[in-house]
């Protein structure tokens, strides 16, 4: 595996320090704060240790931005032990407090009824150019002072579907589509479900956020907004693996009081795989002037 596939992979996997007690590491992926993505696959990975099944089911609320120069530690409750489900409570504990917690379903997978919406149609990602192609388009548009933070590499390989520019943004469709991979295969060693599923609700977080700005014409990097996930849901309908092309579409529904509330949903090879609902503080603030 590449560098920043094997990193992702080690950020995904946990230390054992005692029974239902795990520790991971942080990385600066983001900024000051903690990525929320890197906290949902910890909190999912250290959930998929107390279990041979597959998640299926995902509620989250991220209650206080982490540190990025600390670990974080998962505590698991094992809830239930069903024959059909089981269930598990993950904490995120940094610096003596909790800052995150999740609900997690697990069950093994069984034959039922089968249906599905239809898959959008989009350009494959082959046709569609890359993000690290399209940040050296935008760079003349990148203010110094973060230019290293921007033209940085994700440890994740995205591809838009229709780019926009965060530096100039105009008002837009509340929706948007990427196809998104990890950068290598992972090897044999570590090809379990639970990775998969971690990397996805890693990258699950990427952009979901932000589809509620779209029709305000704002973007991520506006100064006058403060932005924060609040809660993060996730359900994993059929099996998937992170390091092939995956699509991933958005759309929001509604903003109101401060707070965007936005949809998305994964395929691959046709099969709607997962599907995420998240809503996120989009709160305006005022300038302060000199």
């Amino acid at each position: 595996m590449n560098t920043l596939t094997q990193e992702l992979v080690e950020l995904l996997s946990l230390e054992k320090i005692e029974e239902n007690l795990y520790r991971g590491i942080s990385r600066n992926l983001v900024g000051k704060r903690v990525f929320g993505g890197q906290v949902l696959g910890q909190a999912l990975r250290a959930a998929s240790y107390t279990t041979d099944r597959p998640a299926h089911s995902l509620h989250a609320y991220f209650l206080y931005g982490g540190d990025v120069n600390a670990p974080i530690l998962y505590e698991v409750d094992r809830l239930r032990d069903g024959k059909s489900f089981v269930s598990r409570q993950v904490r995120a504990i940094q610096h003596g407090r909790t800052i995150f917690t999740a609900m997690i379903s697990f069950t093994h997978p069984e034959e039922g009824l089968n249906y599905q919406i239809n898959e959008p149609e989009y350009p494959a990602p082959e046709q569609v150019k890359s993000e690290a192609e399209l940040k050296k388009m935008l760079v003349e548009f990148v203010p110094e002072n973060v230019r290293a933070s921007f033209m940085r590499d994700r440890h994740i390989e995205i591809r838009p579907i229709d780019p926009s520019n965060p530096f100039q943004p105009q008002p837009e469709a509340p929706s948007y589509a990427h196809y998104l991979k990890t950068h290598d295969k992972i090897t044999a060693e570590v090809d379990e479900i639970s990775l998969h599923q971690a990397i996805a609700a890693f990258y699950s977080d990427f952009t979901l956020m932000t589809t509620a700005l779209r029709p305000h014409g704002l973007s991520y990097l506006s100064p006058s907004l403060q932005c924060a996930s609040i809660d993060h849901a996730m359900y994993f309908h059929k099996p998937f693996r992170a390091d092939e092309w995956m699509l991933y579409d958005m759309d929001t529904t509604v903003s109101a009081s401060s707070r965007g509330l936005n949809f998305g949903r994964m395929w691959q090879n046709g099969e709607l795989v997962c599907s995420t609902s998240q809503e996120g503080l989009i709160r305006i603030r005022e300038i302060e002037t000199q």
